[in-house]
């Protein structure tokens, strides 16, 4: 059977979560569950799996962001592949769904932010057409 893309679904939570421990990110299935719940019922986001022999090989969070500033745009909240298999496309195909989505939504700009660190991840989205516009730094404030 070959690779399909669908839109996730809530019982995808603990494959998602699984891949994206991979890339080091470390979370609960409750906790991804909830994300996701939220993500589904959110019309300005979108998450899409891809799935080969049933089993969920790769999925894209993507949402629509609009600011005073600039024009509005689309932005990559999260991308994974199985490390089994990566370098064969996947990656692509799911930003190119991400790309249809944000063609749906009447935007002409997808944005996707990546740690300094990835340096492979760079040349993954330099290869697809994007361009490295700014670095940034990142500051957060916890509300606990």
């Amino acid at each position: 059977m070959e690779p399909f893309l669908r839109r996730a679904e809530l019982n995808d939570a603990e494959f998602i979560n699984r891949l994206s421990n991979q890339l080091g990110y470390k979370s609960t299935i409750e906790s991804t569950r909830n994300s996701l719940s939220e993500i589904l019922n959110h019309a300005d986001n979108c998450i899409y799996v891809c799935v080969d022999n049933e089993n969920i090989i790769g999925w894209i969070h993507g949402f629509y962001s609009l600011r005073v500033e600039s024009e509005s745009f689309a932005e990559i909240g999260g991308l994974v592949v199985d490390e089994n298999y990566r370098r064969n496309g996947i990656g692509k195909i799911l930003v190119e769904k991400v790309i249809e989505w944000t063609e749906s939504k009447k935007s002409n700009k997808i944005r996707v932010r990546c740690n300094a660190l990835r340096k492979e991840t760079h040349v993954f989205y330099n290869k697809i057409g994007f361009n490295e516009t700014k670095e940034q730094k990142v500051f957060d404030l916890s509300l606990d």
